[in-house]
């Protein structure tokens, strides 16, 4: 088994859950109906319990994940603050955070089309990830 495609695919679900936890955190703020909030710290509790998934995996290698780029997050952050702008409804943030979850979704996918070789446990992550985006998405739903 090629432990190398496990690392790059954890890797990437790594950066995915980050960029999610980083963008609730910025979108919090913005968010004013208390019904809203609560989702978004569910959703935000989710994607700390996949970190935490990836990284015991990463220390089974015997490595350390990736960090996320500083420009990455000055990204995140910067689009947020574009995106909301003018518009603070919980219909649009409902619909960056779909977007969001979208792009993570088709991201994973990809990874698990592409990636037949990969471990029992890194694909489980994996397809785990994918379920939770597709449950995002359907609590944001009620918000558009």
């Amino acid at each position: 088994m090629d432990e190398n495609i496990n690392l790059t695919i954890l890797n990437e679900i790594g950066k995915a859950t980050r960029m999610g936890l980083s963008s609730i955190t910025f979108v919090s703020d913005k968010v004013e109906d208390e019904k809203m909030k609560e989702d978004l710290s569910t959703q935000y509790a989710d994607y700390g319990k996949v970190l935490d998934k990836v990284n015991t995996q990463f220390e089974k290698y015997g490595e350390i994940p990736d960090e996320e780029p500083m420009m990455d997050k000055m990204m995140t952050w910067t689009g947020v603050q574009m995106n909301t702008l003018t518009d603070k409804s919980n219909s649009h943030i409902a619909e960056l955070m779909i977007q969001g979850n979208l792009m993570g979704i088709i991201e994973s996918q990809k990874l698990l089309n592409h990636s037949p070789e990969m471990e029992k446990e890194v694909k489980d992550i994996l397809n785990d990830f994918i379920n939770l985006q597709n449950n995002h998405i359907d609590k944001l739903k009620q918000y558009l």
